[in-house]
Parts: structure tokens; C-alpha cells; sequence
């Protein structure tokens, strides 16, 4: 089966399930859409240790107190 036709699957499911359905397909789409998110974040948080991108906690404590005066 293409994605193509699992979409179309999808959306069949979609307009025809009851409101408990949906939300529970909702919250599971969501929770996908997340995570993706968390692990590109990762990932990149794991490139910038490799490239050497990094803060001492000095200059971490001396941002965020930079912060706090704005």
C-alpha cells in the first residue's frame, strides 16, 4: 500500500470515527510531531558537542544573568 493510499486510508477513518477516535488519533499524531521534533534537537545538540560548540557554565550563567537584565 502507498502512502499515498494510507492517507487516503486515513482520512476515511478520520471523517467517519466517533469524537473519542479522533482525538485519541490526534493526540497520537501529536506525540509523533514531538518527538520528531525532540529528536532532531538531540541530534543537533550532539553535532554542536562534536564540533566543539560549546559553553562553560560560566558563560552559560553570564547568558542567562544577560537575560534577566532585559
Amino acid at each position: 500500500m502507498s502512502t499515498t493510499d494510507i492517507k487516503q486510508e486515513l482520512h476515511k477513518y478520520i471523517d467517519t470515527g466517533d469524537d473519542k477516535f479522533v482525538k485519541m488519533f490526534y493526540e497520537m499524531a501529536k506525540a509523533y510531531v514531538e518527538q520528531l521534533r525532540k529528536d532532531k534537537m538531540i541530534a543537533e545538540g550532539e553535532e554542536d558537542i562534536k564540533s566543539g560548540r560549546l559553553h562553560s557554565q560560566g558563560e552559560v550563567q553570564k547568558m542567562i544573568e544577560d537575560w534577566t537584565k532585559e
